[in-house]
Formats: structure tokens, sequence, C-alpha cells
């Protein structure tokens, strides 16, 4: 046991990048947050574009665990405005952070994908091993492409270093408390949550949704992935080196847009707007290890929404 370790006790050391983001915060305040001590410097103390400070920070810090939350995320809306930045600034996150603590030694990383990397047009529930096995979604392309990067880079340092545990979860679409209100850069619940609370603070009768509603997918309450990834900090090593972490299940658009409507107390109808692109027809995840793995989400659809539009309305 080194030094810091001794000053520090038996709590182990962890840096969460992205920790004032939604999963960060959510990660923060799970109640396992609570034995570990947490490194959680903002985006104005420390840059994680810039790969030297990052890897001075890994160094002189010289965490037990990352858990890298960070990146530019955001709906159809925004990836389609910025495709850019999705690519660039991802990429340079993931292998800034990625490589930072594999050059300070940190033997654990938990790095948190999405199931934007998959390809796009698959009518099974996707599975870890389609990763690269098809043509990605257009509208979340540059976003895909980092994300793929990271997971291949955690990959590769895990063969030809096994006794380092970098792993690569790859969450189903998320919500939650902390989230993006704003439907120009959020993702489809609270957009949804955002667009019909205001319909009712304005007395409006009709509501907006792109495309016919039919598209499928999959959310989870963030809350449930903050739950996994402590669950897996436990025990990296012992983790598959990749992971879908969701509810194996999923839901049409237009059911998302009735479930907050009932929230709510909304009696208003949709309009459609076929013009608009809506993505993927369906993206459901296949969660197999997850459950081999010994873990299920415990946060109901009904539940997870209405605590969302609790945490929404607090923040009006």
């Amino acid at each position: 046991m080194n030094d810091s370790e001794t000053a520090r006790g038996d709590r182990r050391r962890v840096w969460i990048t992205g920790a004032n983001g939604m999963v960060g915060r959510n990660l923060r305040e799970h109640p396992k947050a609570a034995g570990w001590e947490i490194l959680a410097p903002s985006r104005r103390n420390l840059d994680l574009g810039d790969r030297r400070a990052t890897a001075d920070f890994a160094r002189t810090m010289r965490p037990d665990l990352v858990i890298h939350a960070a990146g530019q995320v955001g709906g159809i809306q925004a990836n389609m405005a910025d495709p850019v930045g999705f690519l660039v600034n991802n990429l340079d996150m993931g292998r800034n952070v990625i490589m930072g603590a594999f050059e300070a030694g940190v033997p654990s990383l938990i790095n948190l994908s999405s199931s934007c990397m998959y390809p796009r047009g698959r009518d099974h529930a996707l599975r870890e091993s389609d990763m690269m096995t098809g043509e990605l979604e257009p509208t979340n392309e540059g976003y895909a492409l980092a994300k793929i990067v990271s997971a291949r880079l955690c990959d590769y340092i895990a063969r030809t270093r096994p006794d380092l545990a970098y792993r690569t979860l790859i969450p189903c679409n998320l919500y939650g408390r902390h989230d993006k209100f704003d439907p120009a850069a959020s993702h489809l619940v609270p957009a949804i949550v955002a667009k019909i609370s205001q319909a009712v603070e304005n007395g409006k009768d009709n509501v907006e949704i792109w495309g016919d509603g039919t598209a499928r997918r999959e959310f989870m309450y963030a809350a449930d992935l903050a739950d996994a990834v402590w669950r897996a900090a436990d025990n990296t090593i012992a983790m598959p080196q990749l992971m879908n972490i969701g509810i194996g299940k999923d839901y049409t658009i237009l059911e998302y847009y009735e479930a907050v409507a009932a929230a709510l107390g909304w009696k208003g109808h949709f309009r459609f707007d076929l013009s608009r692109p809506v993505g993927m027809q369906r993206k459901l995840s296949d969660v197999s290890r997850q459950r081999e793995w010994g873990w299920n989400p415990p946060t109901s659809l009904l539940d997870g929404i209405a605590a969302t539009i609790q945490f929404y309305h607090q923040q009006a």
C-alpha cells in the first residue's frame, strides 16, 4: 500500500469523467458512491480534449478506477446540426482519458459507450457481436464512430494487458434526473416531458411528433445505469469485456408520448410530421450477458417517467 492509499483509508479512489452530466450526477447520487473517494473535476478545471492535461491528471491523482461518462451527447436534431463536433470531441475525449489512464497504470476503467454504435436496420435485439458488422445510422454516425474507437481501444488494452480491467458498458437510451430538456439538444423522453408539460401550461390541445410514431426505442432510467456501473466497479475484472446494459424491452415513440401525457393528465391529440427524420426504425438491446452477469434494472417505465417529470418541474 502506498502513502496516498494509507492517507485515504480503505476507500478506493475513482475518477468520474463527465461528473456534472446526467450520468455523472446519477453516479454521485447513488448510495454506493459513499464508499469511494470521488474525483470529479469540472470541464473548467480539466479539459478532456487536452491530451497532456488529461494524462497529467491521471498520473498525479492515481485513481484505482476511471469511469468514463463524459461526452458530447444529444438527440437526432443535435447530432445532425454538429456532426463534426460529435465525432471529433467524443473521439478526443475517449482517446485522451483511456490512454491517460493506461499510461498512468490505472488498473481498472469502465468506458460508457452507446447503442448508437450498432448497425442500422437490424430487426433483432442488438447483440454485442453485432458491432462493426453493418452500416451505421447516418443521423448519428459521427458519435457512433467515436464510441466504436473507444470501445476497441479498451478491448486492445485488455487483450495485450490482461492484468488491466478496461471494460465497456453499452447502455441503451437514457432519461431521468439531471437530463437535458431542451428539445433541440435532448433525447426523446426528456423532450417529450418538456413538450407535453409546456402544452399543459399553455393550454395547447396538440403536440407534434416527428414521423408516424411507430419507430421503437428502449429507454432506461439513468439511476439504474448508475446502479449497474457501481456493481461493475466492485469487481471490474470479472465483468464481460463488452456488455449491453438495458431493459430488454422497447416501446413505440407514440407509446412514450402517451405515457407522459397520461402521467401529466394531458388530454390533447398528437400531430405527426412525416417529413421529419426519426433515425433507426428499431433499436433494442440484447441483454443476455447482463442477465448472466446477474443484474436487471429495478425502475419501471412509469415510475421513471414520474420521477423525471417531478425533476423537470422542480427545475422550472
